[in-house]
């Protein structure tokens, strides 16, 4: 868990997106899109991690759940950031499905609570590291370019993380 290398990625996009003179009006469908989809994802890996630090039943998932809540915490905040000066807002609460995950997880423990906790870990980390993947290359605007780029490598990292921390069973 190397707090300093995230630290880094995110001052990175944060400084791109404060040096960016992209036009607000300048995002397009894609770059909204990317923005809703993993500012839900993100706020789920926080909220599942969250209980995951509380609940697990092991060191390692409590380990792994303080990782995810901290690191998203610390992307959140940098997606804001790029967003506003792209122009994009987005909805700060967990949609429907997401709660109802956070809340079938907290309805779990022991065990099951792990291999939930972790297959649900790996399976939104492969759908929003695709999401930050394409913004990367395929986005319009420089600064949500810039930190889907960054965050991409989080996002890998913490898919080793899942993998190194137990199989992700369900």
């Amino acid at each position: 868990m190397n707090r300093l290398f995230l630290t880094a990625a995110v001052a990175t996009a944060l400084s791109v997106s404060a040096q960016s003179a992209f036009a607000a009006d300048g995002a397009s469908a894609q770059d909204k899109a990317f923005v809703a989809k993993v500012s839900q994802g993100g706020m789920f890996e926080v909220a599942a991690g969250e209980v995951a630090a509380d609940q697990g039943s092991t060191q390692d998932i409590k380990d792994q759940g303080t990782t995810e809540a901290h690191d998203h915490k610390l992307v959140g905040d940098a997606l804001k950031t790029a967003a506003s000066s792209a122009g994009i807002e987005f909805s700060t609460t967990l949609n429907d499905t997401f709660q109802a995950q956070v809340d079938h997880l907290k309805g779990l423990s022991g065990t099951a609570f792990d291999a939930a906790y972790l297959k649900a870990m790996a399976d939104i980390h492969a759908k929003d590291g695709a999401a930050f993947a394409k913004e990367s290359t395929a986005g319009s605007n420089p600064e949500l370019k810039s930190f889907a780029m960054a965050t991409h490598r989080i996002v890998v990292r913490h898919i080793g993380e899942i993998k190194a921390t137990g199989p992700a069973k369900g």
